[in-house]
């Protein structure tokens, strides 16, 4: 059975669907199989991949019943399009709506090792739904000055799936995004971020790039293998090996345990300077 992990944001331009497109890649790489389920209506990550826009079923029609989540798989992509935002409107009058998902989705967890859920940037049902269906939580920030506010926003969203949804679903964390570190603005939203959340917080930030978006879009590959001067941290490559790894040791983790072992692998990083970050683009 397949590892969940709903990648959220309170808000858009956080980098949280060019992170899933990394982190799907890198999973692969790993050797891991990784379905990407793109939540969002805009569609942005099923462009990352290249999905045909009129690629058809979608990730709409599972949600109104109009077909199995097996049938919506396109290159291991369950894509999205504008029909979704219609598609929760119709989730909205229906008894168990928050499950929708969660029960789509046992149709397909059996072939993969992970999926990856891409939020849309809104703490509404269909994010409700990925928390629901989900075993982790990652939460992606950008380094401004509201930053904290909107992940303590998105943990009350997660704490309301869990106490009242999904009692198993566990915070993996905050990853803070288009972030430069050589100024005070961005350090002082890591400072902030660190603490009221601790270890929590990832020391790998992602640092903001000036390479367009086309460009790494049209790129072979993962954003970190785009260009010769991308960096990243061997922390974010080792995310496959830490789940991978825990998962042969227990079928169930509980969220002490999986903490631990996440922060065995994942010592935090110095927050000044430039070492030991990813690159994502603005």
């Amino acid at each position: 059975m397949a590892e969940t992990i709903a990648v959220l944001s309170q808000k858009g331009g956080t980098g949280k669907t060019t992170a899933v497109r990394t982190l799907a890649d890198i999973f692969r790489r790993a050797g891991l199989d990784t379905l990407a389920v793109d939540l969002d209506p805009q569609g942005n990550l099923s462009d990352y991949f290249d999905v045909d826009p009129q690629a058809d079923p979608t990730v709409a029609d599972v949600l109104t019943g109009r077909a199995q989540a097996s049938e919506a798989v396109h290159d291991d992509v369950i894509p999205a399009n504008l029909q979704l935002a219609e598609a929760e409107l119709t989730l909205g009058g229906k008894m168990g709506r928050e499950l929708t998902l969660r029960r789509a989705l046992r149709d397909v967890q059996r072939g993969y090792d992970i999926v990856l859920v891409d939020c849309p940037p809104a703490l509404g049902l269909l994010t409700v739904n990925a928390l629901v269906a989900a075993d982790h939580a990652l939460l992606s920030a950008e380094a401004q000055y509201f930053a904290l506010q909107g992940v303590e926003q998105a943990i009350e969203v997660i704490d309301l799936a869990r106490d009242n949804l999904n009692p198993d679903l566990a915070w993996l964390g905050v990853v803070l995004n288009i972030a430069d570190m050589r100024t005070i603005h961005s350090r002082e939203a890591y400072d902030t971020l660190t603490e009221h959340f601790g270890d929590r917080v990832f020391g790998t930030t992602i640092r903001a790039s000036s390479v367009p978006l086309t460009a790494i879009h049209a790129a072979v590959g993962a954003i970190p293998s785009a260009s010769p001067s991308t960096t990243c941290d061997h922390r974010v490559t080792q995310w496959p090996h830490t789940i991978a790894e825990y998962r042969a040791r227990t079928t169930r983790p509980d969220q002490d345990a999986f903490e631990e072992h996440r922060a065995h692998h994942l010592q935090p990083a110095p927050v000044a300077g430039e070492t030991g970050s990813a690159v994502v683009s603005t």
